[in-house]
């Protein structure tokens, strides 16, 4: 995805604040009631302005003092951050041992330039409907493994505007997470490891010992995806340097060493032959315990080039900060949606709503009965934004309803 989009002006981005930006749907996420709590009052917020001026510790009692600063400043981005125990803005006042974060969603970063190494059509900043299928199997297999291997059931994925995906989990466990468990945990679901220097990315078991069962349950899935994606659409091993990492990766010895020279006389060959005929026939007719050092092989292969790449250090950290929701990318101009997990096949990149365009929908709509003058605080529903919000407020109702239910059960709940 690449190509001449117009800069986004700060005209633009005040009118996109003032008019588009869904403060109250944003406040409603953070604080998981109507009624402002410490889970919005003592959170952070951290202002990106022009020229690269940051601004941090910010926080606010409510969404129209959030909307009057963001609108004031008028910030080309802005970031979340976590609850600390004393209000960000009182930082200075407060000893430094009584300021600390507390709590903050469990998050999750993937960017398509993690996938270089194993993408074929684009690469650096550049992302297209076929790479973009990458982040659409690590949406799979995260939001699967999330759900059933730790319980959590409140995740929202939402678009970073160009090249990659974050992942909000707002589960009361998850936000009161420790570094050292949030560490411990992303550690559990990191499978592609090292450099670019590291040819072989995965050491997730013993020698030729099953893959462990939480990596096991999604090998089907990912088989499918190799198949269909690495094999197909991005012809990984279709040219010369892409077989011979491939070759790199299978054990050495006399498999790999006729692979090598049948490639090097058929260079012509797809990458399905090279994978499916040529390694699947060499593979089949190896005996103990070759069949069973090559199986593992293989399983790695797959894993290497279809598993999700995780940014471990987004995750790791409570005080942690990640560009909020809704927010507008400078490069591409293109609004950070939220996106249905059950719906990702679909979803394509290029079609998000870009702020220039939603501003012109805005034009086309008659004046609202309070007139031009009046507060927008809703301007979104009447255009295409309106999907993604509705994603939003769908997911803070299961919150709020979170939140009354453990009140039932604990009458004294004060988070």
């Amino acid at each position: 995805m690449s190509g001449n989009t117009p800069s986004v002006t700060p005209e633009v981005m005040l009118a996109f604040y003032r008019r588009l930006y869904p403060f109250k749907s944003i406040f409603s996420w953070l604080n998981h009631e109507h009624t402002p709590t410490r889970l919005f009052t003592h959170r952070e917020f951290a202002f990106t302005l022009p020229g690269d001026v940051y601004l941090r510790y910010n926080s606010f009692n409510n969404a129209d003092e959030l909307k009057k600063q963001v609108c004031n400043l008028n910030p080309t981005r802005f970031e979340i951050g976590p609850v600390y125990s004393a209000r960000p803005k009182d930082k200075k006042t407060v000893r430094p041992a009584a300021f600390s974060p507390q709590l903050r969603e469990l998050v999750f970063d993937i960017d398509m330039t993690d996938y270089d190494p194993v993408r074929t059509c684009c690469s650096g900043a550049d992302i297209c409907r076929l790479c973009w299928k990458f982040i659409a199997a690590a949406v799979h297999v995260l939001d699967k493994s999330i759900r059933d291997q730790f319980g959590y059931q409140r995740l929202l994925w939402v678009y970073s505007g160009r090249r990659g995906i974050h992942l909000w989990i707002s589960d009361k466990e998850a936000m009161e997470l420790t570094d050292e468990q949030r560490k411990a945990l992303v550690g559990w679901m990191t499978v592609i490891q090292g450099g670019k220097e590291m040819h072989k990315k995965v050491n997730v078991r013993q020698g030729t010992k099953p893959l462990p069962p939480s990596i096991q349950s999604s090998m089907r899935f990912l088989g499918e995806v190799f198949t269909n994606l690495t094999l197909g659409t991005q012809k990984c091993f279709q040219k010369r340097e892409g077989w011979e990492e491939l070759l790199r990766l299978l054990p050495s010895g006399a498999t790999t060493s006729a692979l090598r020279t049948q490639w090097d006389e058929g260079p012509q060959r797809t990458s399905a032959e090279k994978w499916n005929t040529d390694l699947g026939e060499r593979y089949a007719a190896l005996g103990p315990p070759e069949h069973d050092i090559m199986k593992a092989a293989i399983e790695d292969i797959i894993l290497q080039y279809t598993y999700p790449r995780l940014d471990a250090e987004v995750s790791k950290h409570r005080n942690h900060l990640l560009k909020a929701p809704f927010c507008v990318h400078p490069k591409t101009g293109r609004v950070c949606v939220p996106v249905d997990p059950s719906s990702i096949d679909s979803f394509d990149p290029e079609k998000v709503p870009k702020v220039m365009d939603l501003l012109d929908e805005l034009d086309m709509v008659p004046p609202t009965a309070a007139g031009e003058t009046g507060e927008h605080h809703s301007d979104w529903e009447r255009t295409s934004l309106k999907p993604y919000v509705d994603i939003l407020d769908k997911h803070v109702l299961s919150l709020m309803e979170d939140v009354r239910q453990r009140k039932k059960q604990e009458p004294n709940m004060n988070w």
